[in-house]
């Protein structure tokens, strides 16, 4: 009965979100899929090893950097530490890294990057504070209504209001059930107690047990039976 109850709430809910209607599309706005000259940067650059000089690794590729015209000027390069742990964070201008594909798969290299040049190079600061995880909370949720257009709080309602008497009937139909099941456990108990009844004292019947004639004698009248 839950799950039929939450199926339904699920239905009614999912019934309250706007539908979205056919909308025309401006041209050269949007891109339908990846073209075969183009990657993700989160698929192949984003984690990408860079090589030094000496063709050892002396980092790797976590971050992007972009210029207020959104145009990529640099990578930010995470080295030394262990497993993230006491990691320096170095910017490098995107000029100064050779990129190349080898089957698919790209290699970085910093030819002017010794290990005394990394250990020198200056830590890359941030313009502004890293988003903390409420704040990244809030803006989801906030994204969450953009996209729905409506609340959640907005879609419970019109759901409760669009629901009307389906709901309430299978309320009641809940509730009728409840009470089938209570009387049939009553029913079930009194049954139960009426066999459980003791039988009398001493386990010996309540019902008198019927008299028994004594036997007629056979003897001639005056005389004394024989023993």
């Amino acid at each position: 009965m839950k799950k039929t109850l939450l199926s339904l709430a699920f239905v009614l809910v999912a019934g309250a979100l706007p539908a979205r209607a056919e909308t025309e599309l401006p041209a050269n706005t949007f891109i339908a899929e990846e073209a075969p000259v183009q990657y993700l940067a989160k698929d192949r650059l984003i984690g990408v090893k860079v090589k030094g000089p000496d063709g050892k690794i002396i980092g790797d590729i976590e971050d992007i950097i972009l210029s207020g015209d959104h145009q990529v000027v640099g990578i930010v390069m995470g080295t030394g530490g262990f497993l993230g742990t006491f990691e320096k964070k170095v910017g490098v201008e995107i000029g100064a890294i050779k990129f190349e594909v080898t089957e698919g798969h790209i290699s970085a290299t910093l030819p002017s990057a010794t290990h005394d040049v990394i250990q020198a190079a200056p830590a890359f600061k941030r313009n502004s504070p890293k988003r903390s995880l409420f704040e990244r909370a809030l803006e989801k949720g906030q994204e969450l209504r953009d996209k729905t257009g409506v609340s959640a709080k907005d879609a419970y309602e019109n759901a409760k209001e669009k629901a009307g008497p389906a709901f309430e009937k299978a309320k009641e139909a809940a509730k009728e059930a409840i009470e089938k099941a209570k009387s049939a456990a009553q029913d079930a108990v009194e049954k139960a107690k009426e066999a459980a009844q003791p039988a009398g004292e001493h386990g010996e019947s309540t019902t008198p047990a019927p008299e028994t004639p004594a036997p007629e004698s056979t003897a001639p009248a005056g005389e004394a039976p024989k023993p």
